[in-house]
């Protein structure tokens, strides 16, 4: 068992190389974490919900539910030293279960390939209004004229799968760079210029937006307000925000160095993920309330119609609004290149595939699979299959089925089944209490807690 073990471990690092360190990793999980819900979704249902009072509750979720469970996968992706797939397989047989386990690595890498698919196409979005924001399209533009200019573009194929392929290609180029050279490099490039350009857009927030109505919307403590339809979005949003379920975590996991604490570790990555969601509010929120005619309720349409309006109105606001969807765009490529790298590590491993053959093939497969939530918004707007379009489906069956059963999964697999002495070999670091604690909350709080995020979630897209 010692040498299979071993053999584990030296084939996982051998193939695919390890963080040049611990803070590359916690960069790296950032940059998974980090994406477009942190920009705009987490402010917008911080505000819909009590302020001060949603965010409480959102960082409880975070400390007992989400990162609870991201220990539990990084741990995975540590012992196993493999992708996602073959973490896995060998571990299932390290701890003498059913094969049937094996599916946890396969649902979380499948998962996180169909995320891409349409993240993708999103993600091309702000790639387009870069261009726009900085032509000047968007100066002195009404609500009306911004919600025009939105639409044509959905309506466009063409234009729509162009963007997503530029996308697509940046992805791909920094992950056939592989662990050291490509991921390593991107996210010591990308993540402190996501944090530059928050600082930027704060800086102008305060200096041109509504400050003062931007903060007491986001952190005045209305408890009134919070529901428990609230405090569920906050457990369901902790959990999201975290990329947790999607095999990126554990495939990071599996280049993390072997003496780092992971515990720690974790704990850097949540009190990251939320600083870059809180700043991203107060950096929204004061530039919507400066323009009275915007509803800072507006959802999806807060990004694309509502801001660029805003942008468009103030003195300065066509460069800052340009910096804004350079930092969505940012936070979209350093979540993309996650999301394909577990499946690029099992192609490698698994089928002998080289970095370069591997990324074409699953981005291609991505690209393609992408071209359905292209024309869900023009050509087969009005096809639908149980109410859903094909994007909205891929939405469904990613973010309310398969990445929160993956997580229980994962939770039951390591709170449960694994051998209690491999566990805390993993844990070695963390104190009695400490490790005791965490084991309880993953075996007892984080699978219920997961569960009625799955079971309501479902509820409620049929109820």
């Amino acid at each position: 068992m010692a040498e299979q073990q071993l053999s584990a471990a030296t084939r996982g690092r051998g193939l695919h190389g390890s963080w040049a360190s611990r803070w590359t990793f916690i960069m790296a999980a950032t940059g998974s974490a980090v994406g477009l819900g942190n920009i705009w979704k987490f402010p917008y249902i911080a505000g819909e919900n009590g302020g001060g009072a949603f965010v409480l509750v959102y960082l409880l979720c975070i400390l007992l539910v989400g990162m609870p469970i991201m220990v539990a996968e990084v741990m995975l992706g540590r012992r196993g030293r493999q992708s996602p797939i073959n973490a896995m397989r060998f571990l299932t047989e390290e701890a003498g279960l059913h094969g049937a386990w094996h599916a946890i690595g396969w649902l979380g890498v499948t998962a996180g390939l169909m995320i891409l698919s349409y993240y993708a196409v999103i993600a091309g979005w702000a790639l387009y209004y870069i261009g726009e924001m900085a032509s000047g399209t968007f100066l002195g533009a009404s609500a009306e004229q911004a919600g025009e200019i939105f639409g044509e573009l959905l309506a466009d194929p063409q234009e729509l799968i162009f963007w997503q392929s530029i996308f697509m290609v940046l992805t791909i180029a920094v992950v056939i760079g592989g662990v050291t050279r490509g991921l390593g490099v991107a996210v010591r490039i990308l993540m402190p210029m996501l944090f530059v350009l928050l600082v930027v857009l704060l800086g102008f927030s305060i200096q041109r937006g509504d400050f003062a109505q931007g903060f007491s919307f986001l952190f005045s403590f209305n408890a009134e307000a919070l529901t428990w339809a609230g405090v569920l979005e906050a457990l369901g949003h902790a959990f999201f925000t975290l990329s947790l379920g999607m095999g990126a975590i554990m495939a990071y996991g599996a280049y993390m160095p072997e003496h780092a604490r992971i515990g720690r570790t974790v704990l850097a990555v949540g009190v990251l993920d939320t600083l870059v969601a809180l700043m991203a509010g107060l950096a929204i929120f004061p530039i919507v309330f400066a323009n009275p005619t915007i509803e800072p309720g507006a959802g999806p349409g807060l990004m694309f119609v509502s801001l660029p309006v805003a942008f468009g109105n103030m003195t300065g606001g066509l460069l800052f609004g340009s910096l804004f969807f350079v930092l969505v765009t940012v936070a979209a490529w350093s979540s993309a290149i996650s999301l394909i790298e577990p499946a690029v590590a099992y192609l490698i491993e698994t089928k002998r595939f080289n970095r370069l053959t591997a990324n074409l093939l699953l981005g291609g497969i991505a690209w393609v699979v992408g071209l359905g939530s292209v024309l869900s918004f023009n050509v087969w707007e009005e096809k639908r299959l149980a109410g859903f379009n094909f994007f909205e489906f891929m939405d469904f069956l990613t973010s309310s089925v398969m990445l929160p059963l993956t997580g229980l999964f994962i939770a039951l697999f390591v709170g449960w089944l694994m051998r209690p002495d491999t566990v805390r070999r993993e844990l070695e670091d963390e104190t009695h209490a400490v490790f005791s604690a965490w084991r309880w909350v993953v075996r007892y709080l984080s699978p219920f807690a997961v569960l009625v995020v799955f079971v309501l979630g479902v509820y409620k897209t049929f109820a």
